[in-house]
């Protein structure tokens, strides 16, 4: 067996591979309820024979939206509109899991295809962060007191209770790209001098916080996981000996992975993308934090996912655009690197005759 399609667990639950998908914000929720469209977005990796499937960045509260068409888990209703998606999910042998999330000063934004611009003065609303410190040229976000953050702890609280009603069985948080929880992590974006601010240990009080509050809530059988950037790629940011710090402090409050990524904090940012840009960090994670690692960034072949398993440096590869390219990116690994690809019963003999075909192509017996 490849090391890319062992088994891996993590408390109580098994992934029957080391493949997750990863969160990619759809911006197709009306009000943060789910459409039928993530009925079929992640159905689809699903069927596509994905161990993991990660939900898209889900805001705890109306404010922690970025636009206006983010997924929402801040109500009872909420849950219920996800409860197809984890069931389907688990029909097909994969793990349902979602990311709670809040934009803090990155929100109230138009949807990519619509500018990615901030929304106008009738549409917007108020954005919280650490500091007064605007996102390039978003609204300018109000620094949060005492009370804000008691509010923000409750808010993801009570999302995980909502993931938990909806029927997640994986759950994790963003602490990445920028959003609220990352940029209390960093000296360029929190100016605070109180308990929350200040050197990297009191930086990162806010975010333990939330992290332990959630691992409280959270069914003690069941995973958690946070994304965390481990570069912000921009001089006199928070770099990758400040995250294996916060990794370890992450798995003393009883986070069982962190999702190892970078970037996002700041428009100034300067920083070259290419395949397994970011796998260093999960690979220094796992063995200086001795914390499970999920390597994410331009992973895109199946022989460079085995090889990041094999070699040791993290225990899941997370794809993205890979998969929104071919949702049966798993399937097709499998058959790459020799594995007995299980295709779903509808799909098994229509796939195996298309082999055959291609066979003939391959070997002349034919003319393409």
């Amino acid at each position: 067996m490849s090391a890319l399609f062992s088994p891996f667990s993590l408390r109580s639950v098994t992934l029957p591979n080391r493949i997750a998908m990863s969160p990619m914000c759809q911006y197709m929720a009306t009000d943060g309820i789910a459409a039928p469209w993530h009925l079929v977005h992640l159905g689809a990796r699903a069927v596509g024979g994905a161990g993991l499937i990660i939900a898209e960045a889900t805001a705890v509260e109306p404010r922690g939206r970025l636009t206006p068409g983010c997924l929402g888990l801040w109500s009872q209703a909420h849950a219920e509109a996800l409860r197809p998606v984890t069931d389907f999910i688990k029909s097909q042998g994969s793990v349902p899991g979602i990311q709670l999330a809040h934009s803090g000063r990155k929100g109230a934004r138009d949807r990519p295809w619509e500018g990615n611009g901030p929304l106008p003065a009738d549409r917007t609303w108020e954005l919280v962060a650490p500091s007064a410190i605007p996102f390039g040229t978003y609204q300018t976000p109000r620094a949060m007191t005492e009370e804000d953050c008691d509010t923000v702890v409750a808010a993801f609280v009570n999302a995980a209770e909502n993931a938990r009603r909806a029927g997640f069985t994986f759950l994790t948080m963003h602490f990445a790209h920028g959003y609220l929880l990352h940029s209390f992590l960093s000296p360029l974006s929190n100016l605070r001098t109180d308990r929350y601010g200040g050197d990297a240990e009191r930086r990162a009080a806010f975010p333990l916080r939330v992290a332990a509050a959630v691992r409280a809530a959270w069914p003690d059988d069941l995973p958690l996981g946070v994304r965390l950037s481990f570069e912000d790629w921009a001089e006199g940011g928070f770099g990758p000996d400040d995250a294996i710090a916060v990794a370890r402090s992450m798995r003393e409050v009883g986070i069982d992975l962190v999702e190892c990524s970078s970037a996002g904090l700041v428009p100034n940012e300067h920083w070259d993308a290419h395949p397994g840009y970011q796998v260093e960090f999960s690979r220094r994670a796992r063995r200086e934090a001795q914390i499970a690692t999920g390597a994410v960034g331009v992973i895109i072949d199946a022989h460079q996912a085995e090889g990041v398993i094999a070699n040791g440096d993290a225990d899941i590869v997370i794809l993205a655009r890979a998969m929104l390219d071919d949702p049966h990116w798993a399937l097709h690994a499998a058959e790459a690197l020799g594995e007995n690809a299980r295709w779903p019963q509808p799909y098994g003999r229509g796939v195996a005759r298309l082999r055959g075909f291609q066979a003939m192509l391959k070997d002349g017996a034919v003319e393409a």
